[in-house]
């Protein structure tokens, strides 16, 4: 499509020096506080990074510990009843031996007897000795098992203190980025106030050039015939201004910080089905296309310009007189992060 000469937007330029020396400062300023705040940001998401690391390890020494805690007390509930049941046979082995004692002493004359009962005491005295060997090996096992399983609890103890310790600290660690974040927000706000007073002022008061919003809004009609995609023939003073303030702006902020200025086309909600624009989409993109090229040409960098087409869509007026169709034919300007 054909773009308007250079020669006519550079009849349409008039620059204030006093007025732009004195935005050039205060806009300086600005630059300064925003390149501090994204040195800032960007050591706050390094030490967030890093925590997470932290604690998704801390996570899983909790989990070893205590499944390690939990197979150790198993075991040591295993030992308890393998202990209980020799004490129960070393009860009923001293018992059987007390019996055997007493006959022994008893005695019934016989001595065939009496050194059956001899042997049977000593088969039971060996018994009770060898259960209670097990019993002294089983206690100290026990003992050592409740050692481990104390130390486990330290462990975990202090594994989960460290997990509190590092959930508070990743807690503060978001609340201070919230904190940033909305400092941010609040600065690009600012700026973009100042980037539409800046317009304001050199546009001056007009019904078809207002701001809704965060958008500097023109009219169609301020741009291109009705129906059309491409710009009036002649000069472009609107458009000029326009590029004029984005170069301005360009410069003063630092390369490291991503903005764009967006440019959305709107249509009505009344159809267009032609060969070059079968829908409204088509036509409300073809006009955003056709307003960035023509900022680029102007000199505008085209890494801080984006299109956008909405169609009929995002409508402003949701009447059906001529005025409304007029307000929802619209091209907007909104200065925002890439």
């Amino acid at each position: 499509m054909a773009l308007a000469p250079r020669s006519r937007r550079d009849r349409g330029l008039n620059y204030w020096p006093g007025y732009v020396d004195a935005l050039s400062t205060l806009l300086l300023v600005i630059v300064f506080l925003l390149s501090i705040f994204v040195l800032g940001q960007f050591f706050l998401t390094q030490e967030i990074s890093g925590r997470d690391t932290v604690l998704d390890r801390l996570n899983r020494q909790i989990a070893e510990l205590t499944d390690l805690l939990a197979l150790e007390r198993s075991t040591r509930r295993e030992l308890e009843d393998t202990l209980g049941s020799l004490e129960n046979t070393l009860s009923e082995s001293e018992a059987e031996q007390a019996r055997l004692q007493a006959m022994l002493d008893a005695g019934d004359g016989v001595s065939d007897r009496a050194e059956e009962l001899a042997e049977a005491l000593v088969g039971e005295q060996e018994a009770t000795s060898r259960a209670m060997n097990q019993i002294d090996i089983l206690n100290q096992q026990i003992s050592a098992l409740r050692r481990q399983i104390a130390a486990l609890e330290s462990a975990l103890e202090a594994s989960e203190a460290r997990d509190r310790e590092s959930q508070a600290r990743i807690a503060d660690l978001g609340s201070r980025l919230n904190v940033a974040l909305a400092q941010r927000v609040q600065e690009l706000a600012r700026f973009r106030s100042d980037f539409f007073g800046r317009l304001r002022q050199i546009l001056g008061d007009r019904d078809d050039i207002r701001i809704v919003g965060d958008r500097f809004v023109f009219q169609s009609e301020v741009l291109f015939p009705l129906g059309s995609a491409e710009l009036r023939e002649g000069p472009q003073p609107e458009l000029d201004r326009v590029a004029a303030a984005i170069l301005e702006l360009a410069q003063e902020i630092p390369p490291d910080i991503a903005w764009v200025l967006r440019v959305d086309g709107h249509t009505d909600d009344r159809p267009i089905a032609t060969a070059r624009f079968p829908s409204n989409w088509y036509l409300s993109s073809a006009r955003a296309i056709e307003v960035v090229e023509y900022l680029i040409e102007a000199g505008v960098p085209p890494e801080n310009l984006l299109a956008a087409g909405f169609g009929e869509f995002q409508p402003i007026d949701t009447g059906d007189t001529d005025e409304a169709y007029a307000r929802n034919r619209r091209i907007e300007f909104k200065l925002t992060e890439r």
